[in-house]
């Protein structure tokens, strides 16, 4: 053939145009029938209507079985657009108790797909949520007058108890970046905030399931499709069991009221938490129903900041209750033995008595260093570390030595607990104070402030919790936790794993003795419980550039075979012994007597009718 001939080029070009047609045919069937489900999402609404079915939350229980958190029925109001006709929305309106403008805003916000990006006017969208049961049978009964407009059954959060609100935390409905995160949640879905509801959100929200219905010519449902064959039941969220008692839990934040700080009590054998108190709190039925927005934004404002779970995202320094931790690096280091004695001269001698000390006997050991909470002998300890030339090659030597046993003791890190928000608090390294003195020549009395839990130590109530729990078990902790077990799910084995300190018992012995001495004739004698019950403990004043000192108090009891592990913060509650010590000790009674014995309901009464609150607070009420 003459490829010259022009109705040969002409075939060629006509070919080259048919099939490139047919290609741009092709492409756009694809994407019509494969890629854009609009039409297919159409016709399959025209024949059926897959019906969301939800899956009931897991409830939660206290480590006694008491009930927690369980769900109630609730209502929404689903809307498929494309099947809306002409119907009385002023009726529609009162029906729902709703204002026009209301309807209207309502109905802008679910056809934008920006705040709601998987909008489809085939599918059903939800309108408005959380209706009481009265809105729902008014619906309900004139639901034939609205064509397009649907109910949804789901579950809404109850609560037994005005509680624990910042450890069970709270759900909301999701967002489009929860939705982009995660396929399974649609708009209208809720998850979990904060809280339980947030760090075991996959155990608790369960499996959705669907149910398809038949509908006919004119949109009108007629019964399952195919008898249900092709339905899929939901699958409840897994119930949780909690180790929180609930009983030493409210008597926890009824001491706390009108209080700002913590109260955490751990059973050192296990590392579950019996308690966790962060006050202020609030009472976890507020963040449900249509009030949900309202209440959540004056808690939010609040100035005593009461969506803030202090227990685990407070950071403090630690005070005097640091200085178990000290004497146990010290020991460890064979930078001291349990016989080895300093002076104090109601202060540290070489730097002109500063940091200052009250009046006790002199010179002493460990033991009643720990028990009288003498600043000098710590001031010794970690000098003597820190230019100690035998052990450590240079001071940077030395201190990272220091701060990698303190890291053992679970400070300066997130422990993990199974909650979320946790702070890791702050222990420096070297390269910290090199780069703060700007050499790497620094000396121990530029941070002798250290050594007795002051300057820039920073540690969590979690912390000095598990610390005491630490000390009680004379080397080991496990991973505090709030969930006890699940009922179809073994507990992750983070939490039953020890963590060792790689210190020897007899370190911690001579630290146990020290502390039980503190109770007994030392600074902790306000919470001396013997005969009945040998405790052991510590106080801390912490000072705080913001006003008052901050009181503290660690301890464990019995001395052997230990059931419970404390810690105590009161901000602005100044020396240890005025309220950390005293609300220590009300916790112990409740949690070994499970009521107040008459001879402390002065005290009970005493610590419940005071208020300390920050200045800073009190301007802005």
């Amino acid at each position: 053939m003459n490829r010259k001939d022009p109705f040969f080029n002409r075939s060629v070009i006509i070919g080259i145009t048919i099939t490139l047609i047919a290609i741009v045919y092709m492409i756009q069937l694809f994407h019509l029938q494969i890629v854009n489900t609009s039409y297919r999402d159409f016709a399959d609404s025209n024949a059926f209507y897959k019906k969301t079915l939800y899956p009931s939350r897991g409830a939660m229980y206290d480590r006694n079985g008491k009930l927690l958190v369980y769900n109630q029925a609730t209502y929404d109001v689903m809307m498929v657009s494309k099947e809306m006709q002409d119907f009385d929305t002023i009726d529609f309106c009162n029906t729902l108790n709703i204002e026009l403008d209301t309807f209207f805003q309502l109905d802008s916000l679910m056809r934008d797909s920006r705040r709601n990006p998987g909008y489809s006017s085939y599918t059903p969208q939800p309108f408005m949520s959380k209706l009481d049961t009265r809105e729902y049978a008014s619906l309900q009964e004139k639901l034939y007058k609205f064509p397009g407009i649907y109910i949804q059954n789901r579950t809404e959060r109850q609560y037994k108890y005005p509680n624990m609100g910042l450890i069970l935390g709270y759900i909301a409905e999701v967002d489009k970046n929860t939705m982009a995160a995660d396929s399974y949640y649609a708009r209208g879905d809720f998850s979990g905030k904060s809280g339980i509801e947030l760090s075991h959100e996959e155990d608790l929200r369960g499996e959705k399931g669907v149910e398809i219905l038949l509908r006919d010519a004119h949109g009108r449902i007629q019964g399952k499709y195919e008898e249900g064959k092709h339905d899929k039941m939901p699958v409840s969220g897994q119930d949780l069991t909690l180790s929180i008692d609930i009983d030493l839990q409210a008597y926890g934040e009824y001491l706390m009221q009108n209080k700002i700080g913590s109260i955490i009590m751990i059973e050192p054998k296990t590392g579950e938490i019996l308690a966790m108190i962060a006050a202020p709190s609030y009472d976890p039925a507020l963040l449900t129903g249509r009030d949900f927005g309202k209440n959540f934004m004056e808690l939010a404002r609040d100035p005593y900041k009461p969506l803030i779970n202090r227990a685990v995202s407070g950071v403090y320094p630690p005070g005097s209750t640091f200085k178990p931790a000290q004497g146990l690096v010290f020991l460890a280091e064979d930078i001291i033995t349990a016989n080895t004695r300093y002076g104090c001269a109601g202060g540290y001698p070489p730097l002109g008595g500063r940091p200052r000390c009250h009046g006790h006997p002199t010179p002493l050991s460990l033991d009643p260093a720990l028990a009288t909470s003498c600043n000098s002998y710590f001031c010794y300890g970690l000098t003597a570390m820190l230019t100690n030339r035998t052990h450590y090659t240079d001071i940077n030597d030395a201190f990272d030595h220091w701060k990698d046993r303190m890291v053992s003791f679970g400070f300066g890190n997130k422990l993990n607990v199974d909650l979320p928000s946790e702070k890791r608090g702050f222990i420096p390294n070297s390269k910290f104070y090199s780069k703060v003195f700007n050499t790497e020549n620094w000396r121990a009395s530029y941070i002798i402030s250290i050594s007795i839990g002051q300057g820039e130590i920073l540690t969590t109530p979690l912390q000095l919790a598990n610390f005491s729990a630490l000390v009680a078990n004379r080397g080991y902790y496990f991973t505090p936790h709030v969930v006890k077990e699940m009922k179809d799910k073994p507990i992750d084995k983070t939490y039953t794993t020890k963590h060792y300190t790689g210190i020897a018992r007899e370190h911690f012995e001579v630290t146990v003795s020290g502390m039980a001495h503190a109770v007994t004739s030392g600074t902790c004698r306000g919470i001396n419980l013997e005969p009945e019950i040998e405790v052991c403990g510590k106080t801390g004043t912490s000072e705080n550039p913001h006003g008052d000192d901050h009181s503290l108090f660690l301890g464990f009891a019995p001395k052997d075979n230990p059931e419970v592990a404390i810690a105590v913060i009161v901000e602005n509650g100044r020396f240890g012994a005025s309220n950390a010590v005293p609300i220590g000790r009300l916790m112990m009674q409740k949690f070994f007597k499970d009521s107040i014995p008459p001879s402390d309901k002065w005290l009970e009464d005493r610590i419940v009718n005071t208020t300390i609150l920050p200045n800073i607070y009190q301007q802005n009420i």
